[in-house]
């Protein structure tokens, strides 16, 4: 896959979230926090020269968007979350090019002492 180093991107990192999703009964029913980061990469040269919010993508609908998309169902797997919230980004906007997505179970139920159980996975719209 090409590198995205050195594309435009929108970032939106640390979204916090509860939710149910995960194979262990205890997940399924007393539920956990998650966070999300993600990079959305664009075209922003439109925006930047005219400073025209329609030459984007807001920040508030990406939000909105992935809250729905996280709450509209449960997955077992954190890798089916990232992969179905991606395809709804791709859906809902039309200049999103590639996409990279990080989920993070920071309370999984896992005997560590500290830190996470997360993925990341990118995608293009053409491998979605």
């Amino acid at each position: 896959m090409d590198s995205f180093a050195d594309r435009d991107r929108i970032i939106l990192a640390g979204l916090a979230f509860y939710g149910y999703h995960g194979v262990m009964m205890e997940e399924n029913s007393l539920g956990q926090r998650f966070r999300i980061d993600l990079e959305l990469g664009l075209d922003m040269s439109e925006a930047a020269r005219t400073d025209d919010v329609a030459s984007t993508i807001s920040y508030a609908h990406i939000y909105d968007l992935v809250k729905e998309a996280f709450e509209e169902r449960r997955f077992k797997l954190i890798e089916a979350l990232g992969h179905h919230i991606m395809t709804r980004l791709f859906e809902r906007f039309d200049k999103l090019d590639w996409i990279r997505i990080k989920v993070r179970k920071p309370e999984a139920p896992l005997p560590i002492v500290a830190g996470e159980a997360a993925i990341e996975m990118v995608r293009t719209r053409e491998q979605i």
